[in-house]
């Protein structure tokens, strides 16, 4: 498990409750919290604490990874990358959990173009506090081949996720779930940063629930331009899935720009705008959010 915090942290502990060998990267106070008390997870119904087998800073102290589930923030695998490589070995799978589309393609040339799968992430869950983890909604992953080749492993993985009582669903269309997951997302998480407000406040508000709509479009526009089409009803569909969600839901990219942290940003509607760029594809309701929030976030980056 690459990661402590609300995605990595909350899978953690429910694979190493269902009795699995957990090894987790982390560090400062969520390493020291995991160390010596474990992993605290709180959600409707249910507070409880796992223990997982190892915990460490350096990834070669975990050893080889049957599954290796990366859920640090995307900007930082290009650096983490190359360190990962003591975990993976012939048969491990490297499920890479961060929003966009572009996560697997960075950790590829690290760890092995056919040890890399794509993988998309459903889950609302934070890090309250070091190694603790609050859930409102629980994580559903889908995972599939980049390319075309031999699955055992691949299902072998989903077995093992399931083990801890996670829902995972195998696709041939990984690239199309992943587009379809950017489409949700990126506007979502870029709306409510601008509005500052969660998800039951800009879904009900006229002109907020239509810049949301309006960049799910743009987003649909680039994934067709880059060969990925999307159906005809997606939009409408995840803006059915927001209305279905808690209305205190925020996303973690606004809640990471509210605090003043380094965010996915350039990740999520930034990607969006450069990919369309790059395709020729005109995204006027992407690119007005990205400017509106890329002040923040290079204060948030210091630069």
């Amino acid at each position: 498990m690459i990661g402590a915090g609300g995605v990595g942290g909350l899978l953690g502990a429910m694979l190493a409750r269902a009795g699995n060998d957990v090894r987790m990267l982390a560090r400062g106070r969520s390493l020291a919290q995991i160390r010596e008390h474990g992993i605290r997870v709180i959600g409707p119904g249910e507070d409880y604490t796992a223990s997982v087998a190892r915990a460490a800073e350096d990834p070669a102290e975990l050893g080889v990874a049957d599954v290796v589930l990366v859920t640090v923030k995307t900007w930082q695998l290009g650096e983490l990358a190359p360190r990962l490589a003591p975990l993976v070995g012939p048969h491990s799978v490297v499920v890479p959990l961060q929003n966009g589309v572009e996560a697997s393609e960075l950790l590829a040339p690290a760890l092995g173009e056919d040890r890399v799968v794509g993988a998309v992430a459903r889950v609302i869950s934070w890090s309250e506090a070091p190694g603790v983890i609050r859930w409102i909604s629980p994580p559903s992953l889908t995972i599939g081949l980049r390319r075309a080749g031999p699955s055992e492993d691949l299902q072998a993985c989903a077995e093992t996720l399931r083990t801890g009582g996670i829902e995972v669903l195998v696709s041939n269309a990984i690239d199309r779930a992943r587009w379809t997951k950017l489409l949700f997302i990126a506007p979502y998480a870029a709306v409510g940063a601008v509005e500052r407000a969660p998800l039951g406040v800009i879904r009900q508000a006229p002109a907020a629930r239509a810049r949301l709509l309006a960049a799910m479009a743009e987003v649909a526009a680039v994934a067709a331009a880059r060969g990925v089409a999307l159906p005809p009803d997606t939009a409408a569909t995840m803006m059915q899935k927001l209305d279905e969600l808690p209305g205190d839901a925020t996303a973690s990219m606004h809640r990471d720009i509210v605090d003043g942290r380094p965010s996915e940003l350039a990740e999520l509607i930034g990607a969006v705008v450069r990919l369309g760029r790059d395709a020729h594809v005109a995204t006027p309701v992407s690119a007005a959010l990205y400017a509106e929030l890329e002040p923040l976030e290079r204060k948030a980056r210091g630069s």
